[in-house]
């Protein structure tokens, strides 16, 4: 049940677990449980991003990639890549050698 989950995801994101914001994010930008709200979706990942959760970092970059909720911006994308490659995130590793041909 999805909008179940996203009952609990807020609930633990309100107490500040990372994994929950994170999660949440990904709710809010592909409709599941919640109707699509990419400022929402976006505000979730860079809270979970400047908390250090790796998924929230590659996401964030993906929607700076792709212009998805944020004005596009590959400067900062990569950065977010980096941050989340650095921890071993893969998908983050994927993209830095095929977008930016940076190796880590």
């Amino acid at each position: 049940n999805e909008q179940e989950a996203v009952k609990w995801y807020k609930k633990a994101a309100d107490q500040g677990n990372i994994f929950a914001i994170s999660n949440l994010g990904v709710c809010y930008e592909c409709g599941e449980g919640v109707e699509i709200d990419l400022w929402q979706a976006i505000n979730c990942y860079r809270k979970a991003a400047e908390l250090g959760n790796d998924c929230a970092q590659s996401n964030l970059a993906v929607c700076y990639l792709e212009g998805r909720g944020v004005n596009r911006d590959r400067n900062e994308a990569e950065r977010w890549f980096k941050m989340a490659a650095d921890q071993g995130n893969e998908r983050a590793k994927v993209y830095l050698r095929d977008e930016f041909g940076v190796y880590i």
